[in-house]
């Protein structure tokens, strides 16, 4: 969708409009949010309008001590994007005098599941061109009838998405993907297969030439200690996992591997590459969130829609102290601009 320019003061800019959710409404989602937007400091990455309660808004302005002028408007058409206060596109579909805070709530997931279906519903329609989320809580969501392992395949599911799709990690430059997510171990070493770590390099390698980057280089790590040492320790990396970067290599992919995954986060935050692809989850979530567990973003990739959210969670330990760290979802925003703004330019992920 070609973007109409919006008019900023003295000059035009075709800004990405992106829809900002509170996210579960227990956690610290709405005092990340209500910072955020408080003193419009990503006013100049895109037109940012909240999509949620107004009261669940007001209760995160009151722990993060800003104080908010809102808007509430029926749909994008209706915003004034010169105007100073905070648009708010006001669901009513959330009393946080209702609900507990800093616990699990299925109640609380559920509507925060009706929330991210409404801006799904939105974004396809045109409204949004991309959508980020504050911290929620996969077992409220689950608990309160999303019967979904994460919200990723939720997005999958309302988009009607057929395709291969995954999350990614993004910190520091580095695009931390993997192979398979949210399963048990043992089922995610059925589901590294030939096919399943080429679709994997492919997705990466995508994705990042979206966000700019113009040739990707990508380290694949392995699945055993040191890399199967030489299959003394599993043929994995012989049989499989070697075999399957070869031949992503062959279509043009600058990728390289399996590495023993102990060592490999370590080259690639030193520089050596642009991107790691995990087998499973825990591979690159322990190397990316001790790097730095407040900035690093998540990414649900293979979509129509562009989704992000910090990588870090609920953190209901720190809920209505006003201590929350806004670097990841400021990160996140600024991530979500930058892969809608070349999706309406005409670069394809």
């Amino acid at each position: 969708m070609a973007l109409p320019e919006r008019s900023t003061g003295d000059a035009t800019s075709p800004r990405p409009r992106l829809a900002l959710l509170l996210g579960d409404m227990t956690g610290i989602g709405p005092e990340l949010v209500a910072r955020v937007v408080s003193d419009r400091r990503l006013a100049d990455v895109a037109d940012i309008v909240v999509l949620g309660d107004r009261r669940v808004l007001e209760m995160g302005a009151r722990d993060a001590g800003v104080t908010l002028a809102i808007d509430s408007v029926a749909d994008v058409a209706a915003i004034d994007w010169d105007a100073p206060a905070v648009p708010l596109i006001d669901l009513g579909n959330i009393d946080p005098t209702a609900l507990p805070r800093a616990e699990v709530s299925a109640e609380s997931g559920r509507l925060t599941g009706e929330t991210l279906a409404e801006a799904v519903k939105r974004s396809v329609m045109g409204e949004f061109d991309a959508i980020t989320f504050a911290p929620l809580n996969k077992a409220a969501l689950h608990a309160g009838g999303w019967k979904f392992p994460d919200e990723h395949k939720m997005f999958a599911h309302l988009l009607d998405h057929k395709g291969y799709f995954s999350e990614m990690n993004v910190l520091d430059g580095q695009w931390m993907s993997r192979v398979t997510s949210h399963v048990s171990l043992r089922t995610a070493l059925d589901q590294i297969t030939h096919d399943s770590i080429i679709e994997a390099i492919n997705l990466v390698d995508r994705t990042m030439r979206r966000a700019g980057i113009e040739k990707p280089r990508i380290a694949v790590a392995a699945l055993n200690p040191h890399a199967g040492e030489n299959g003394l320790f599993g043929r994995e990396e012989i049989d499989l996992i070697g075999p399957a970067v070869q031949a992503a290599a062959a279509t043009g992919i600058d990728c390289k591997g399996p590495f023993p995954a102990d060592t490999i986060y370590l080259k690639a935050f030193a520089g050596d590459y642009d991107s790691v692809v995990a087998m499973y989850h825990d591979q690159g979530q322990i190397a990316t969130k001790l790097r730095g567990f407040n900035r690093g973003v998540t990414v649900t990739a293979g979509l129509d829609t562009v989704f992000t959210t910090p990588a870090h969670g609920t953190a209901f330990d720190i809920v209505g102290k006003g201590a929350a760290s806004t670097g990841a979802l400021e990160n996140a925003i600024r991530l979500a601009a930058q892969l809608a703004g070349r999706r309406n330019a005409g670069t394809q992920a």
